[in-house]
Order: C-alpha cells, then sequence, then structure tokens
C-alpha cells in the first residue's frame, strides 16, 4: 500500500507556508462568474408571489389574468387549493416572464383566497407556548438535587440568544435550463455533487442528464445544500417553455424570512459550586425555535459538558415562521453564550476572576491541556491580567471589560473522490467535484497537489465546480478541506508511483527508490541523479497517467490524514458608554486548532470571518417579528442590522499550530472559530458594567434597561 502520510513539517515546502488564494483576483476584478451572473441566451427572469400570511389555508387560486399579461411565459404554483401554509412569505405561485417587471406585474395580477388562521411567532415566554412546546426529554446524571443542596454556591439565571439569519450576500436561487433529455443547472450551492440528485428526485429525473455547475457562491453559511422547491418549480418552467432558461433568485425579503435561520436559545439555569470556583451541579431548562419545526438542544453544558451532576430539559417550539436551516456551527454558539455567561457570572458570585474558573474546571473538558493551553495563549494576546477587573468596577460612563467564550467542533473529513491527471507535456489536472464557498479550497487542493508531485502551484490546474467530476461530498460541517485534501493526497501518490515506473529504468534503480523534488524526479537524497520533471513526463509515451484517490471517513482516522475535534478560545474587550448604552468592539482574540494547517493565511481569514460574524450576532443582528401580522419587521439590509467597518475593533488571531496538532492530521475549521466570539463580548459587556444584558444582541436598548437604575460615579 503506498504511504499516503503527510510529509513532515521540515519536509514541506508548499503546505503550511502563507499562500494567497488563487481566485482572487478573478473575485475582486470582477471576472469570477456566479450563478446569479449566469444569462444565457433567451433567459426568461421570474418573481414569485407569497402569502402574507403567518398561517392560513388557500381557498383558491386564480392565475387566468397573469397568464394574458404582457411578456409572461409560464406559471406554476407551489401549492393548490386546500393547502395550509405555515409562514408568512411561503412560496404560493412563480411567474416567469421576459423581464423582471414584467414578472412582478404578473404576481400582483394572481388572486388567492385565503382562510385566515390563528398564528404564533414569538418564543421567548415559554409559558404563552403551549402545545406548541414539545419536551425532548429529561437526561440526569448524578444527583444534582443533593449536590445544589450541597453547593457553597448557587447561580440561578436566565439567558436568551435570538433567531438570525444566514443574510447571504448571493441569495438562494439558481438558473435552470431543460434541454431535451438533459438539464443545465446553474445554482448558489455548497453541495455541487449532491444537489443535481435532489433536484432530480423532485423532478423525477435521470440525475446523470442533470449538469450541476457553480465555479463560485456568494455565501451560504449551511443554508444552501437542497435544490429547493424554487429550484425544481424554474427547472419546470424551462421545459413549459420549450428549454428557455429560467432564472430564479429570491428577492431580499423572501431571503430573509424563508431561506434558512439559526435557532433562538433561551435558557433558566442553576450553577452549583464549591468556594474554590470547582463547578459541582447543573440544572437547566431550555427550549429554542427554529421556525415550524422547532429547535434543537444546544449542547448544554457547553465544553464543560463533565460536571458530575447535571439535569437538562429542553423544548423544541413551533412557530409559524420560517424554517431554521444549519448555521455554521449548528447549535454551538448559542450553547457557548448560554453556558459561559453562566459560569461568568458564576465567577462573579464567587468573587473570582472568570478565568480562574474557566482554568479550574478545564478537567470537565474533553481535552483538558489543550483548553488550559488556549486560555493561557488568548489571555496574554488581550493582556487580560492588567484589564480584568471586578464586574462594573471603575468610574466615569465608559467602562470597559474583557471577557471569555470557548468552543468544540468536529470536523471530520467527508467522503471525496479525485482524479489527477499527468500529460506527457508535463501539465497536471486535478479534478474532483468539490465547490469552493470562498473559503480557499481551489488553493488549499493546488498546494496538496504540488507539494505531493515535487511541483511549483502554476503548474497544477484544479478543475471543480461541477458534478461530471468524481463525486465530493457537501461543503458543510467543516469537513471540506479534510475530505478533499486528503482525496487530492491520495490521488497524486497514485499517479506519482506510476510515473515512477515510467522512470525507474532510466534512472536505473526500483521505482520506490525515486522521489519528486523540486521539479524533478531522482533517486531518493541524490540531486545528481535526476530528471527534470517534463522529461519524466515524456517517458509516459502518448498516454496520460489518470489515477484515482478517495477518502473513505471511516478509515481516515487510521491513515492519519485527517481527524476530527478542534478547540478554541476567543477573548473580547469592550467598551460601553453607560449614558447612551453603545457597546464599542476595541478588540477580539481568538486561539484556534484545527489539526495540520494546510494554509496559514487562509485558515486566519476563516477566523477573522468568523469573528466579524460573531461581532454581529452578539451586537447587530436579531431577526424581530410582529406577534399581530406573524410578518418578519426587518427583512431587509436596512433593518436587519450587521456590523460595519468602524464596528469592528482590532481582531488577532493565533492558529495553534503545534507538532502535537499536526500528528492528528487535517480538521476542518469553518465551523468551529464561529462559536466563542458572541459568548466572550457578551460576558465583557458583563465585566464591563457588572450587570448582565441576559439577551443577546446587546443593543443600546437592552444595555440601558440592563443597568436600570444603577448609578455610576
Amino acid at each position: 500500500m503506498p504511504d499516503y502520510k503527510w510529509p513532515a513539517m521540515n519536509k514541506r515546502k508548499i503546505m503550511g507556508t502563507r499562500v494567497s488564494r488563487l481566485d482572487g483576483p478573478a473575485k475582486s476584478s470582477g471576472r469570477a462568474k456566479y450563478p446569479s451572473d449566469m444569462n444565457p441566451q433567451g433567459l426568461l427572469q421570474t418573481a414569485i408571489l407569497v402569502s402574507p400570511h403567518a398561517h392560513a389555508k388557500i381557498r383558491s387560486i386564480n392565475t387566468d389574468a397573469a397568464k394574458s399579461m404582457p411578456g409572461v411565459a409560464g406559471i406554476r404554483t407551489f401549492v393548490n387549493a386546500g393547502a395550509e401554509v405555515q409562514w408568512a412569505n411561503a412560496e404560493i405561485a412563480i411567474v416567469a416572464a421576459n423581464t423582471e417587471e414584467q414578472a412582478r406585474d404578473a404576481v400582483r395580477a394572481i388572486k388567492v383566497d385565503y382562510e385566515v388562521l390563528p398564528h404564533m411567532v414569538r418564543e421567548e415566554n415559554l409559558a404563552k407556548a403551549g402545545t406548541r412546546a414539545k419536551a425532548a426529554g429529561e437526561q440526569i446524571t448524578g444527583d444534582p438535587d443533593q449536590a445544589l443542596k450541597d453547593a457553597d454556591v448557587v447561580l440561578q439565571s436566565e439567558y436568551g440568544i435570538p433567531v438570525i439569519t444566514h443574510c447571504c450576500l448571493e441569495p438562494h436561487g439558481q438558473v435552470s435550463e431543460w434541454k431535451g433529455d438533459a438539464i443545465n443547472f446553474w445554482p448558489s450551492t455548497q453541495a455541487v455533487s449532491t444537489v443535481g440528485n435532489q433536484l432530480a428526485q423532485a423532478l423525477s429525473f435521470d440525475a446523470a442528464k442533470i449538469k450541476v455547475t457553480c465555479d463560485y457562491m456568494g455565501g451560504g453559511f449551511g443554508s444552501k445544500f437542497p435544490a429547493d422547491s424554487w429550484g425544481a418549480e424554474g427547472a419546470r418552467l424551462s421545459k413549459d417553455t420549450g428549454g428557455r432558461p429560467v432564472k430564479v433568485f429570491l428577492d431580499r425579503a423572501t431571503e430573509l424570512t424563508i431561506a434558512g435561520v439559526r435557532p433562538s436559545h433561551f435558557m433558566k439555569v442553576k450553577v452549583g459550586a464549591k468556594k474554590d470556583g470547582t463547578i459541582t451541579a447543573w440544572q437547566s431548562d431550555s427550549w429554542s425555535t427554529g421556525g415550524f419545526a422547532g429547535g434543537g438542544m444546544a449542547p448544554i453544558p457547553y465544553v464543560y459538558a463533565n460536571i458530575p451532576n447535571r439535569r437538562m430539559n429542553h423544548a423544541a417550539v413551533s412557530l409559524n415562521a420560517g424554517p431554521q436551516r444549519a448555521w455554521r456551527a449548528p447549535n454551538h454558539p448559542q450553547a457557548s453564550f448560554l453556558t459561559t455567561s453562566a459560569i461568568t457570572d458564576l465567577a462573579a458570585k464567587l468573587n473570582m476572576d472568570p478565568l480562574d474558573v474557566f482554568l479550574k474546571n478545564a478537567n470537565l473538558t474533553l481535552r483538558e491541556a489543550t483548553y488550559k493551553s488556549q486560555l493561557e495563549k488568548a489571555a496574554k494576546m488581550i493582556d487580560w491580567k492588567a484589564k480584568y477587573h471586578a464586574p462594573g468596577e471603575g468610574k466615569g460612563t465608559i467602562r470597559r471589560g474583557v471577557g471569555i467564550g470557548v468552543a468544540t467542533w468536529g470536523g471530520a473529513g467527508h467522503a471525496s473522490k479525485c482524479k489527477i491527471v499527468l500529460h506527457p507535456d508535463g501539465s497536471v489536472e486535478v479534478e474532483l467535484g468539490s465547490q469552493d464557498i470562498g473559503t480557499g479550497t481551489r488553493t488549499c487542493i493546488t498546494m496538496v497537489a504540488a507539494e505531493t508531485l515535487g511541483l511549483p502551484m502554476s503548474a497544477i490546474r484544479v478543475k471543480i465546480g461541477t458534478n461530471s467530476y468524481p463525486a465530493s461530498g457537501p461543503s458543510g460541517g467543516s469537513t471540506t478541506i479534510g475530505g478533499v485534501s486528503s482525496s487530492t493526497r491520495k490521488a497524486a501518490v497514485n499517479a506519482l508511483e506510476k510515473l515512477f515506473e515510467k522512470v525507474a529504468p532510466s534512472l536505473g534503480v526500483p521505482a520506490d527508490q525515486l522521489e519528486a523534488v523540486d521539479s524533478r524526479i531522482q533517486v531518493k537524497g541524490n540531486p545528481n541523479k535526476a530528471m527534470s520533471w517534463k522529461q519524466a513526463a515524456q517517458k509516459m509515451g502518448p498516454q496520460s497517467i489518470e489515477e484515482m484517490g478517495e477518502n473513505v471517513p471511516a478509515q481516515a482516522p487510521r491513515e492519519g490524514l485527517n481527524t476530527l475535534g478542534a478547540s478554541g478560545v476567543q477573548m473580547a474587550e469592550v467598551e460601553v458608554d453607560t449614558e447612551t448604552g453603545r457597546v464599542r468592539m476595541r478588540k477580539l482574540v481568538a486561539v484556534q486548532d484545527c489539526g495540520l494547517v494546510v494554509n496559514p493565511k487562509t485558515a486566519e481569514s476563516q477566523v477573522y470571518g468568523a469573528c466579524i460574524m460573531s461581532i454581529c450576532s452578539a451586537l447587530f443582528e436579531e431577526r424581530v417579528m410582529d406577534a399581530v401580522t406573524g410578518r418578519v419587521l426587518n427583512p431587509d439590509m436596512e433593518f436587519y442590522k450587521l456590523a460595519g467597518l468602524p464596528d469592528i475593533g482590532e481582531i488577532e488571531v493565533q492558529m495553534d499550530i503545534t507538532p502535537e496538532h499536526d500528528a492528528r492530521g487535517i480538521i476542518g475549521l469553518g465551523e468551529p472559530c464561529a462559536i466563542g466570539g458572541g459568548a466572550a463580548i457578551a460576558n465583557a459587556i458583563h465585566n464591563a458594567l457588572g450587570v448582565r444584558v441576559p439577551l443577546a444582541p446587546a443593543t443600546p436598548e437592552k444595555v440601558l434597561n440592563a443597568i436600570g437604575n444603577r448609578r455610576y460615579a
């Protein structure tokens, strides 16, 4: 069996170096074409009619007037009379026309008779949920009742974090072209190899005859895996109109309402501890929602999950609101916020530095040494010892504080196949049905192939973004980098072995005595007995070498190419104006491990982006529902607030690169770094004020409400 293991650190020439994204110039110059940029000849534009009601039964739909309007080429309905819609902006009908304006005019001409039904769209008060709250079942470990009685200190508190949306800058959508017995499909997707299969299932069509192409996509964050109802209806409209291509992209209001949200999570908790800060008991009642299907249970207590005495109850609350979808570490940011808020408040009740409490209880985590090390590193980066003070201590109206957030994630590599072709002219092509969702996947694949083949990156042509290449998994669960790197490594090693067999007779040694170094094939350790890469390629004759490599998740841990289990710590420093309630970021630091780092530059970039997302959710983001109408009140970029450049402050990232982490192989990074930042900011605000802002985001109104009548000198 070939030796697929990663080269030792001191032997790497490309992996582990700071490489800029290969697609950076194309994206920054506008040459990169996204699915929403696709405008084939004869393109039809669309508009979607959505329900104005949060809960209603459809009595009838009449499209007659719309069909006769200028430019209208086709109309389809998503639902029929008698159907029930369960949230506002649910899809009712779609119109395809020569122009977007004509499609919108036709949508307004469609007549729908609704029977409006009762709805519920707010979940903050669990007592009002009634039968809409479904208990998940009690989980008990040890004897929490006795442990709480025996505890020297018991914290009792409540916290909550709201629903937020994915807010993809390129909305959900696609261009479809039904040509005879084949379909061309250009979706904005995180799942190039699998989204065609989903479309085929919806259409009862042959998946092998659907060509998916997505060279670039403008944000997904976990929400862009399925073909979606609008994908299927767009394809049907193309068929109905004789194969004309049809473009369907959601408008911003629909995008922010039904295309995916991160669930809320609320918790009432009791935490017991000894005087020295040792946590002995945890009892929580939590509830969450992501829409009509309810919401999952966040993994609480989070990271510090081995508290000996625990009782957890959770309820999933069904609302008449758009459905949840995976959002960059599903349930983990909420869990970190809830758990670390409680631990920080417990530390205040103990009159202890929360850093000491987090360190004291590191033995309750699965990676004690790693968290201790990361807490200490982050504390030095933010100068915790100099900046921490007793909660609320200080003078004046401007108060500063620091706080801690923690994270964990899996990140094992997904299933992935890769083909590498070595051509007689010396060129190299790498093909796999993956996607680069903006994380630098193209660049990392190129680095792995170049490292393995002993070539410069410029000699490698990576071909991804279509399902016509060997299948690779969706970009979810932080599994992409592990999957594609491992399959690429294997394919490159396999191809190189075949090349060695061709070259070995000319160099007079067995094939297993050869190596590829600095664009040449040489006898191991002997650069004087070698030939250039191009000379070696000529030994292939007229036939190219084609070899496959495959990452099989069940085998990966044994092979050591990719494993799972990432940890991270983030610390924040904030400044709070006690007169206006405005929170200003001063600094956010992140220490993050992810096993072997292929490209430190793009890895750090992932963490920077995650930190910015954390700032957004901690201080600005919140889906606001109107209890009366059942509608989202801020489904736009004016009132659904995100952080701007002046809101970010300083961000400092340290990848936790050690020989021990390298030895674990590659571990996904996309999600773990998006978990702890919001918690750290919330806890920094507590440190600054001496009072807890229990509900995120920490808007000026909520900060002032928390301060209440407290006076400041």
